[in-house]
Parts: structure tokens; C-alpha cells; sequence
């Protein structure tokens, strides 16, 4: 079955939702009222377990768990892309097979991080995926994390597969997107994984974000891509310039530190990690703290 390419499944903001902890555990109460926060401010789609929902100290039981509960809880009012990614291309499936039968719209799939396969290796991986498990599929290509860059080219074989729709592309290339969509096709989701450089991604033929920043803003970010996409683009560009200082903090330190202090700052949950991620430094905070202040999200 090939999924209908002639609009692209997903666009606007989309969070990459962190995921809250309380005394080291996942805290559900946290993550249900998150969820909800997150669809009534106008998020226009949600994103588990991946980077910034520390995906790499999470066991199975507890990812699949993040993922299944989002589901429950979204309760089919925006889509869900669930986090199913991993360097072994067995576990990936197992993962993406979990997220169909939990209920998600479609899974992303970080390119195999560590092990660095090549542009057929990378080929292979997904298509081994994409044979096993049919739901719809996003490609996260993030070299600066994986070390690996998929190239324009691989990801043209990639999209000739029939569950592959789209790639969150966090290269920080602004070329990218054109010369994806010149080699694929207009109708490739190309979604940005960078905050910082959604605009010109945008401009240069992306359909949206998933964002970090959306976790403690998704009411503006969604009213952004809302005016990018209504034409208006003084709206867009100035919510834009107002959030630059937040998206700029919220990479500090490591990912998601930042944020989830932000996320604490709002109440939303705690602002735990787990190892080998910390407690943010002291200058950090202040940081985060100014440029929350910035972008108005507190008093």
C-alpha cells in the first residue's frame, strides 16, 4: 500500500515532547496534562520519544509506555508520530511495529546512530523497515547526533518506498529542502528539526517543524505556522523574531535540559533528566529565564 503523497500528511508545528520525570520515574500525571496543554493551545501534532523525550536512557517498557499513553490521551484530536528509531535495525522494527499497534499516525526513524552505516547501509536499514511494519514513515536525519548525513540522493531512494512519506531534517543545510523537493516531489513532507531556522526552511519549500520550543510555546508557534500558511507573513515573521532569544537558550546545554527547565518554570512538570544528563548550570537558567521572559511566556 503507498500512502497519498498529494498533500503532505504533516505540516505546521509539531512538538518533540520531553518526557517528565518525578523521583526517576515517568510521571504520567505530568505527561497526561502536558499532552492536553499542548492540543488546546494549538499544537498541530505530537511527537514522543524521541531526542528531546530522552529516548536513549529510557528502557522498552517505558518507551513503548510514553508512547501508548500519549495515543491514549491524544485521543486522535491531532496526529502522533511516535519515536521508534534505534542504531539496530531489528530493535527499530520492533519499535515501529509497536507504534502501529499502539495507534500512532507514523513513526520516525533516526538514522543508525554509532554504528555508521553507509549511504547503502542507510538504504537498507529503511527499507528493511519499511517492509516489515506498514505505517507511514519520517526519516530523522541529524548528523551533529548520529554522525551519519543522509544524502539528497539516498533519501530519493528512500521516498520511492511505499510507507515513507517524509524527513525531519535537522542538517541546519537551508539548500536542503529545495533540492529535496526537486528530487523527490512538492508533496514530501520536509519538516525542520531546527527552531532557529524555520522560517527560511519554510521559505525554501518546508511544511513545518518538529520543534523543542514548542514544548513551552506551542500557543505562538502554532499561531506562526498558521500565518505562514494563511500568507501573512508580518505575523509570522514577528512571532518569529520574538521567540529567536527562546529557541537560541533552549540549546544552552545539552537538549533537553534547557527546555524542561523552561517546561518547570511554567509548572508543567519537574525539571529532571536522567544521567548521563544533568542539572543545567546556574548561568543557564538565568538564560532560559530571560528569554522565556522575552518571548512573554512569564510574568
Amino acid at each position: 500500500m503507498a500512502f497519498n503523497r498529494g498533500n503532505p500528511m504533516f505540516k505546521g508545528s509539531l512538538v518533540a515532547l520531553i518526557t517528565p520525570f518525578k523521583n526517576g520515574e515517568f510521571d504520567e500525571q505530568a505527561y497526561r496534562k502536558l499532552v492536553d496543554w499542548q492540543i488546546n493551545q494549538g499544537t498541530h501534532g505530537l511527537v514522543p520519544m524521541g531526542t528531546t523525550g530522552e529516548s536513549p536512557t529510557l528502557s522498552h517498557a517505558e518507551h513503548k509506555r510514553v508512547v501508548e499513553l500519549c495515543i491514549e490521551v491524544t485521543a486522535g484530536r491531532v496526529p502522533v508520530i511516535a519515536g521508534a528509531g534505534s542504531n539496530s535495525t531489528a530493535e527499530a522494527i520492533e519499535f515501529t511495529a509497536h507504534a502501529k499497534a499502539a495507534g500512532a499516525d507514523a513513526a520516525l526513524l533516526v538514522t543508525p546512530y554509532y554504528n555508521k552505516p553507509t549511504q547503502e547501509g542507510l538504504f537498507q536499514h529503511f527499507k528493511a523497515i519499511n517492509d516489515a511494519v506498514e505505517i507511514p514513515l519520517i526519516i530523522y536525519n541529524i548528523p551533529p547526533r548520529s554522525v551519519i548525513d543522509m544524502s539528497v540522493e539516498t533519501m530519493a531512494r528512500c521516498a520511492a518506498l511505499s510507507n515513507v512519506i517524509g524527513v525531519k531534517d535537522a542538517t541546519q543545510d537551508l539548500v536542503r529542502p529545495m533540492k529535496t523537493r526537486e528530487a523527490i516531489s512538492a508533496d514530501f513532507a520536509q519538516l525542520s528539526g531546527e527552531d532557529g531556522t524555520i522560517m527560511p526552511y519554510l521559505a525554501q519549500g518546508g511544511h513545518g517543524c518538529i520543534s523543542v520550543t514548542a514544548n513551552v510555546a506551542p500557543g505562538p508557534l502554532s499561531q506562526m505556522h498558521n500565518a505562514w500558511q494563511a500568507g501573512d507573513l508580518d505575523t509570522a515573521m514577528a512571532i518569529n523574531e520574538r521567540l529567536m532569544p527562546l529557541h537560541d537558550a533552549l540549546f544552552c546545554e545539552s537538549s533537553p535540559g534547557p527546555v524542561k527547565h523552561a517546561a518547570s518554570l511554567l509548572g508543567l512538570c519537574d525539571p529532571d533528566t536522567r544521567l548521563p544528563l544533568v542539572e543545567i548550570a546556574e548561568a543557564s537558567k538565568q538564560k532560559v529565564e530571560a528569554a522565556m521572559r522575552h518571548a512573554g511566556l512569564l510574568n
